[in-house]
């Protein structure tokens, strides 16, 4: 049976690292050279006398490889052979995203020091920007058919690729409010990734499923309508959006991705696509450099909205 996984980082309730439901713990530790989460240690150590296994993570900044790994060590060292460690590669707060080489540095440098090769953890959609570490490392992949807030988890999409890996460790499946992975190895498979001997057996692996377009409540206008690789239908439009009370600007569409602005009374945002996810309707906007922003404009379920639309 694959582990049931949480992801803890500072602004989770400190339930979740001893989570009754949960196999396993992986804590952020640490992001660019100068972050360190003030809750680490804290749910390490309660993940710890709880019985569960251990992990912790460093965020990519996109700075220099090799002083990222070194800071990541030199907060973790005390975990180090007990824990799993993780690289966690996102586009957001990364002024390296798209660099294929980042992540393999930084690996080496960790592996160098300890002989432990990390975990990565990406996005389903940018596996090829870590694809040369696929011969070292296990692979952490993040694709949500739909978001939940429970253990029940949703068909693995035939439209989530991790080639060149043949395996896959982990897949976290959701990432509304706790964020929950299965791994597919067991107790002995997450130690010996922990200790770095390279003798993991993967558990069997997730059966693909074709994608489902899920029709919505909300009306489809005129335009292309896609799937994005969280499983989450979009809907082009072009529009602008007057907040009437505050609002977060996020760079992801979930409530618990990282926060970019807050929009007062009176912002404007110009959008291009719309979805409804987690419980509201998000819109789009456009940064430049291929990069969007997204916030919550209306309810899905009262259809409150939290401005006006032109």
């Amino acid at each position: 049976m694959p582990l049931k996984v949480v992801d803890v980082y500072s602004g989770s309730p400190r339930w979740y690292a001893t989570d009754d439901n949960a196999d396993a713990v992986i804590i952020k530790a640490t992001q660019g050279t100068g972050y360190v989460n003030p809750f680490c240690d804290i749910d390490y150590q309660a993940a710890k006398k709880a019985g569960k296994l251990l992990g912790v993570y460093h965020y990519a900044s996109g700075g220099d490889p090799i002083s990222e790994a070194n800071y990541f060590l030199k907060n973790v060292k005390g975990y180090v052979h007990e824990a799993i460690l993780g690289l966690d590669w996102e586009s957001a707060q990364n002024a390296s995203w798209d660099n294929t080489n980042w992540c393999r540095q930084f690996v080496n440098e960790i592996h160098r020091q300890t002989g432990v090769w990390p975990i990565i953890y990406v996005q389903f959609s940018a596996v090829w920007q870590v694809a040369n570490c696929a011969d070292t490392c296990g692979l952490w992949g993040a694709g949500y058919p739909w978001y939940t807030n429970s253990w029940t988890v949703p068909p693995f999409l035939s439209s989530y690729n991790f080639a060149p890996w043949k395996d896959l460790t982990g897949w976290q499946f959701t990432g509304n409010t706790e964020d929950r992975s299965l791994f597919y190895v067991d107790a002995n498979g997450w130690q010996a990734i922990a200790k770095g001997d390279g003798s993991v057996t993967h558990t069997a692996q997730p059966a693909p499923q074709k994608n489902e377009t899920k029709t919505s409540n909300v009306p489809s206008y005129a335009g292309t309508t896609w799937q994005d690789s969280l499983g989450v239908t979009w809907h082009a439009e072009n529009g602008k959006f007057t907040a009437n009370t505050d609002l977060h600007l996020r760079w992801g569409a979930t409530p618990s991705s990282s926060v970019i602005s807050v929009l007062h009374a009176g912002d404007v945002v110009k959008y291009d696509a719309w979805a409804r996810t987690n419980g509201f309707v998000y819109i789009r906007q456009p940064r430049g450099n291929g990069q969007y922003g997204y916030v919550a404009v209306r309810n899905a379920y009262t259809n409150e909205a939290y401005g006006k639309f032109e």
